[in-house]
């Protein structure tokens, strides 16, 4: 079983945000979108948080060009769940559907969302019972 990677701050997932929209990304191009006319200082916090994020496995550097450039290893879906299952974990006795359910019941939701929930919810129950796991993992 691979070893899980540490949780990323908020700082971290801005970079990461970037990076899904922009990658591969440079540091300037991370700079430059993370703190429009950026000083030498935001610059070196945007190299520092890449190089911790490559430290935890979340991204990779391509060292072939100069400048190097940046992508990610996990993908947006994965971390999510991987951050839902942490809440799960700590406010919910591990239950992701006390977890789920409060979510559901805090919000409004239009008919298209109601229809896509239930499609997935259909689709989990279709690979239970097909004896799959019923529920995509990524690379988290």
């Amino acid at each position: 079983m691979p070893k899980p990677r540490p949780d990323v701050t908020e700082t971290e997932l801005a970079i990461l945000e970037v990076l899904w929209d922009e990658e591969p990304a440079t540091i300037r191009t991370l700079t430059d979108r993370l703190y429009p006319d950026g000083t030498a200082s935001q610059y070196a916090t945007v190299q520092s948080l890449l190089e911790r994020l490559e430290g935890k496995g979340y991204v990779r550097r391509q060292r072939s060009r100069v400048p190097h450039r940046f992508r990610t290893k996990v993908d947006r879906r994965a971390l999510i769940g991987k951050r839902l299952r942490d809440v799960a974990d700590s406010l919910c006795a591990g239950s992701m559907s006390t977890l789920l359910t409060s979510l559901l019941e805090e919000q409004d939701y239009s008919g298209a969302d109601v229809d896509a929930l239930r499609e997935l919810v259909a689709n989990l129950e279709r690979q239970r019972k097909a004896g799959g796991r019923g529920g995509g993992k990524g690379k988290a």
